[in-house]
């Protein structure tokens, strides 16, 4: 079997068990295989591969049959132009988190040269902890997380990207461990329905973490507990930025509201055009 042959079968068994970007994990399955980029795969496309190369990929892709997400599988995931390793410790950082990372860069921006403190609030993989970290050098950030097997996987990431001594790992719930009010606060907690959970697909359901994706029977109940938490943690000129589900726009603003009832309340949609992230300014 060639490797044009093996990404043609890859491509196919991945579109049956279900997969709309089945090309796009073919293709990735096959270069971690070869540890090959994009470019260097394509100009081999007629070469053979070798046995052990075949059998490794045959074994990556039944992975991929079993439903197991392609990221778990290459043990890494791009997010805002940084590649993070990933492990089932954390869900899967997804694109639509981009923009809460766009919103806090714009925000911290506006300080100008001025030191700012950020909390990422369920750091997970420390996607949003680093991507921050990478992009404002005045950034400290206090990366929280509940469990201690993600955070030590935000701590490796953060070390590949040379940021450790910009960010403090700290280990418990949402706002709690925080000694002082920080500038910012940024989240990105669970907001499915309890109800869905099981309708998702099994990438999701069975192989990515329920805690971190699970917000309770209307979806909030994390966010609810992290604005009651917030008002006594935010600076008087902070903002608080959380991620939420397309539907919760409305349901945020009042639970925001309540929290925050002088505060510039808001909430921006995602590239897609879809309600995304909850934005409070004091």
């Amino acid at each position: 079997m060639n490797l044009k042959e093996a990404l043609r079968e890859g491509a196919l068994l991945i579109h049956k068990a279900g997969s709309d970007e089945a090309q796009v994990e073919a293709e990735l399955i096959l270069r971690h295989t070869l540890y090959l980029d994009r470019v260097h795969l394509y100009q081999r496309l007629q070469d053979r591969l070798t046995d052990e190369e075949q059998e490794t990929f045959q074994r990556l892709l039944n992975r991929r049959l079993a439903h197991e997400p392609t990221a778990y599988i290459l043990g890494h995931r791009e997010f805002f132009g940084l590649e993070f390793e990933v492990t089932p410790a954390a869900i899967i950082p997804r694109p639509e988190t981009e923009t809460l990372v766009e919103l806090v860069i714009a925000f911290a921006r506006d300080h100008g040269e001025s030191p700012v403190t950020i909390a990422d609030v369920g750091t997970g993989s420390g996607a949003i902890a680093v991507s921050l970290a990478h992009v404002i050098p005045q950034a400290q950030i206090i990366a929280i997380d509940i469990s201690p097997e993600a955070l030590s996987l935000a701590a490796r990431n953060a070390r590949r990207y040379g940021v450790t001594d910009r960010i403090h790992f700290l280990c418990g719930d949402l706002l709690q461990p925080l000694e002082a009010p920080v500038d910012i606060i940024a989240a990105n907690l669970p907001y499915v329905r309890s109800d869905d959970w099981e309708a998702m697909p099994p990438e999701i359901r069975d192989h990515e973490p329920r805690a971190g994706l699970d917000g309770g029977p209307d979806g909030l109940r994390v966010i609810e507990r992290l604005l009651d938490q917030a008002p006594a943690r935010l600076n008087p000129t902070g903002a608080l930025f959380a991620e939420i589900g397309d539907e919760h726009g409305g349901a945020a603003r009042a639970l925001a509201r309540k929290a925050f009832p002088c505060a510039e309340i808001e909430v921006e949609c995602d590239l897609a055009g879809m309600d995304r992230v909850l934005v409070i300014r004091n």
